[in-house]
């Protein structure tokens, strides 16, 4: 499995205490370094079975000065979304964790993280 990080995130740290506690193997990819591009959102968007303004950080000063707020959330729009997070990395929510099964978590939680371990 796979987790993206944000070194600087409590979340993302508790992920990755917990995965560690766990005795799971996993690699960290740390997402604000390593971008992911737009084909890898939009595979994890996939095994999420979210929509790119699903895992949008809004509060962020980038979603705020692009104005992310007003954008419309439909399929005319779903590849401007994926551009901007491919372009903003800082905007996709935080820790994402892609399980061996094929599906994916967005670990915000425990007991999200503990889901994902018993895949």
């Amino acid at each position: 499995m796979e987790i993206w990080i944000n070194p600087a995130c409590s979340k993302c740290r508790s992920a990755v205490d917990l995965l560690d506690a766990e005795g799971a193997e996993y690699t960290v990819r740390r997402y604000l370094e390593d971008v992911p591009s737009p084909d890898e959102i939009r595979a994890v968007l996939e095994r999420l079975g979210l929509e790119p303004w699903d895992i949008t950080r809004t509060q962020e000063a980038d979603a705020k000065e692009l104005g992310l707020k007003e954008w419309p959330k439909d399929a005319a729009s779903r590849e401007r979304w994926i551009e901007a997070l491919a372009a903003h990395p800082k905007l996709i929510q935080r820790p994402i964790i892609t399980a061996d099964d094929g599906t994916a978590v967005v670990g915000r939680t425990d007991e999200a993280v503990r889901d994902v371990l018993g895949r």
